[in-house]
């Protein structure tokens, strides 16, 4: 099959990795970029040889481009989607798919309706620290899950992000933020979330920006910034997920799940390696497991090349709509919930995408 042409919009500070990806990877060949600052698009072809730096119209009515990766800021994640879809080109968006629920169905019966594919951050469930994880958990290590933690707590993006506002506008926070990054972990490891409650708040309505260069502009927050989240799962566990950008310090664990044999302390999620530690019942120390597969450095684009593979295979990409989707379903019902003050059913679903094979040489997804 003849590599196909991808194209990136958005040149912003997330551009940089998947440009580097467009080396990494033997399928992925990024031959354009494009920015509503295009001066940004012609910096970034030019730092990593990519081929043309466009306007985001001319990107578009491109027919080499078969392939867009949406980096824009979340807010127009799904109009920009939308427009790449219309043009007849697949899409993989960064995470949140989109802002609304509505936007997302729209959006996806649009590449049904088209015959197109929709793929969306985060991919690091793919990275060799999860995917050893999710081998562990399916051989039965821990043996049945029954539960687990997952904490996001810092003080917020504004004191190290050069342009920190829009974490704080609709689309933004710490869940929409860094929530998909826990749950697609999650939901990948234990399978689709039943239902969920949680509680929400804004602890601070405005925000200084003390990053350069923006240093002492004020942020009205539109979003919570502390948000608490207890999720049942269709096959039995119940997790407690806490994501903030309110807390100085803290001594939480980062990530870990309970079995009836054992438990596992899973790694950052926002990251493709390790550690994975493991203590089974009867055991009083840690092991540090071996993670049996590779991609354990900065991989982001993994999930662009897997798509890539599966469209010219005819196989499920696993960085798919269906995931993020439910992603996204889960983290409005969080917010939904608080303002409710009940529990709320989910009424999205997923399917377990397929474990990456073992063995895999670096820049490949298939044998």
């Amino acid at each position: 099959m003849k590599t196909p042409s991808v194209g990136i919009i958005g040149c912003g500070n997330i551009s940089n990795i998947y440009a580097e990806a467009g080396k990494a990877f033997e399928n992925l060949s990024i031959v354009a970029c494009a920015d509503l600052d295009v001066p940004r698009a012609e910096a970034l072809a030019a730092e990593y040889g990519i081929t043309k730096a466009l306007s985001v119209d001319a990107l578009l009515d491109d027919p080499e481009i078969s392939l867009v990766i949406n980096l824009t800021v979340p807010a127009v994640h799904a109009e920009v989607a939308q427009q790449i879809l219309a043009k007849g080109k697949h899409v993989y968006n960064e995470k949140p798919l989109a802002l609304r629920r509505r936007d997302a169905r729209e959006m996806m019966a649009l590449a049904r309706k088209s015959d197109l594919r929709i793929g969306c951050a985060p991919d690091t469930f793919l990275g060799g620290g999860l995917q050893t994880c999710r081998k562990l958990i399916d051989e039965g290590a821990i043996g049945t899950p029954i539960g687990g933690v997952g904490f996001m707590l810092s003080r917020g993006v504004e004191g190290w992000h050069p342009n920190p506002e829009f974490f704080y506008k609709k689309g933004g926070g710490p869940l929409f933020d860094m929530g998909p990054y826990y749950l697609t972990a999650l939901t990948t490891l234990l399978g689709p979330v039943e239902r969920v409650t949680g509680s929400a708040r804004t602890s601070f309505p405005r925000r200084e920006i003390t990053s350069q260069p923006l240093a002492g502009q004020i942020i009205e927050v539109e979003v919570p910034t502390h948000v608490s989240g207890l999720l049942d799962f269709c096959s039995g566990p119940s997790v407690t997920l806490i994501t903030s950008f309110d807390v100085a310090a803290h001594r939480l664990p980062n990530f870990e799940i309970y079995g009836s044999e054992g438990t596992l302390i899973l790694p950052d999620p926002n990251s493709f390696g390790g550690p994975v530690l493991l203590q089974q019942r009867g055991e009083s120390q840690w092991r540090e497991m071996p993670l049996e597969f590779g991609y354990v450095e900065n991989s982001r684009g993994l999930g662009v090349s897997d798509m890539i593979a599966a469209i010219g295979t005819g196989r499920e990409h696993r960085a798919n709509d269906q995931l993020a989707y439910h992603v996204l379903d889960v983290m409005h019902a969080i917010q939904d919930a608080s303002k409710a003050s009940r529990h709320i059913k989910i009424g999205s679903s997923m399917a377990r995408p397929a474990p990456l094979p073992l063995g895999l040489q670096p820049g490949r997804v298939e044998l």
